[in-house]
């Protein structure tokens, strides 16, 4: 019986970090559904911009309210985190607070967790005031109602709760160390906890006791389910962040890919010496696709993105087409490319990893023709992104194929383009006319 408590802890690793890896296993799959994408160079860049960005939270400051709030919860859990080394440990072999030989800097340590803790309950509580009394416009538009608001405040409530159980926690142990109980000798420093520590006077040890291994077991389990709760929520980006910023596109906003395709067939027509009747190579292929319909047809980063998405609404804040009332919101987009990404996903599992045809696609099932033609180009989003992700590339990839696919460009972007290609200007100018403009003055 006295090993009970190490197996039932073994058992728990093993099946909290098991469903983790198979939900892990999965995520890389749907990523992998996407086009291939070269951004292995600029190696040296790339590091910085992780570095910068997701680890150093240089964009995130920009709103200091907000910057500050989150970097209370960011560095408080990453940090927080290294004492899961030593529950581990306890929890294998039986022990308790087994780091403690390393003496003073044990006492460092456990007063900057405890400190840490207390940030992150101000900085949770920060957050909660903002989405559900201040109610920040941002935080509740259309996209935002049912699952993704339940799924915020969710979070905030686990986090709340982790950390109450890590100081109280703390606060038995330090009550029973000061009675000198069992074996909970004097070790560590409590500068919160210690406060909290006066709500046990009066109990009896052997509750305190009992209170200090429900919070310890609280703890640990309440990690275990945070860790494995991730992969549906948008806090996924606890995790992708790092790699999503590492494969940001570094070119310059604006830079827009040539169509590949496209160039080729340019640089055909282009070439006296082509012939325009000649069959294509027998190891050609077929031709590709034009722009995307569906998330098949984007390219890994941008999926990877759309798991990535905070959904912290800062790119639709300081959207102009959303702040005009227009229909766009480049954080649905994010939304919806993740939402149909996730459908994909469940028909794969029910098809032993094959994807079978819904009859539907990302493209007027999951984001409208209308959504796509109210973006107006100007980068916002991106520039506003906390971790570098970019809307505007899913946008003007669907663009592509509305107007390459199905010919189905806005009836002012048509007149625009037959007037480009019989009057070489947007204008519906004759070309005799051009230059009257220099007479004006």
């Amino acid at each position: 019986m006295q090993y009970l408590a190490n197996v039932l802890f073994l058992i728990l690793l093993v099946v909290g970090f098991g469903f983790f890896a198979r939900n892990v296993k999965k995520l890389i799959r749907n990523i992998k559904q996407g086009r291939d994408i070269n951004r292995s160079d600029r190696s040296s860049d790339r590091w910085k911009n992780m570095a910068m960005v997701a680890l150093g939270q240089s964009k995130m400051v920009k709103r200091p309210v907000a910057g500050i709030l989150h970097i209370f919860v960011y560095v408080g859990f990453v940090v927080i985190n290294i004492e899961m080394l030593e529950i581990v440990i306890d929890g294998l072999f039986g022990t308790h607070r087994v780091l403690s030989f390393l003496g003073g800097f044990y006492n460092v340590l456990i007063g900057i967790f405890e400190i840490l803790a207390a940030l992150v309950i101000v900085g949770v509580v920060g957050f909660w005031i903002r989405r559900n009394v201040i109610r920040l416009k941002r935080f509740n538009q259309k996209e935002m109602e049912g699952w993704p608001k339940k799924d915020a405040n969710t979070i905030i409530y686990i986090e709340t709760v982790l950390m109450c159980f890590f100081l109280l926690m703390n606060a038995a142990d330090y009550y029973l160390q000061s009675i000198g109980y069992g074996h909970y000798t004097q070790v560590g420093s409590f500068p919160v906890s210690s406060y909290i520590a006066g709500l046990f006077n009066g109990m009896q040890p052997e509750v305190v006791a009992i209170v200090e291994r429900v919070c310890w077991w609280g703890h640990i389990i309440g990690v275990m389910l945070f860790m494995n709760y991730l992969y549906y929520s948008k806090h996924l980006h606890i995790f992708l962040a790092f790699p999503n910023t590492y494969f940001e596109n570094l070119n310059p906003q604006g830079q827009f890919d040539n169509l590949a395709s496209v160039t080729k067939e340019v640089k055909l027509m282009m070439d006296p010496n082509a012939d325009p009747f000649a069959a294509p190579a027998e190891d050609a292929g077929e031709p590709g696709k034009f722009g995307a319909q569906d998330v098949m047809d984007l390219n890994w980063v941008q999926l990877l993105n759309a798991y990535s998405c905070t959904e912290c609404g800062r790119c639709t804040s300081s959207c102009p087409a959303n702040q005009t009332g227009k229909l766009l919101s480049p954080r649905k987009i994010m939304m919806s490319t993740r939402d149909r990404l996730e459908d994909v996903s469940a028909i794969m599992d029910a098809n032993n990893g094959e994807f079978v045809a819904d009859g539907k696609t990302l493209l007027n099932d999951y984001i409208t023709p209308e959504e796509l033609w109210a973006c107006n180009t100007c980068n916002a989003c991106v520039e506003e992104c906390p971790i570098g992700i970019s809307p505007l590339s899913i946008i003007m990839d669907m663009r592509q194929y509305l107007v390459m696919e199905q010919s189905a460009a806005p009836i002012e972007l048509n007149n625009m383009m037959a007037n480009i290609e019989n009057n070489g200007a947007p204008w519906q100018y004759n070309q005799m006319d051009r230059l009257n403009w220099k007479d004006e003055n």
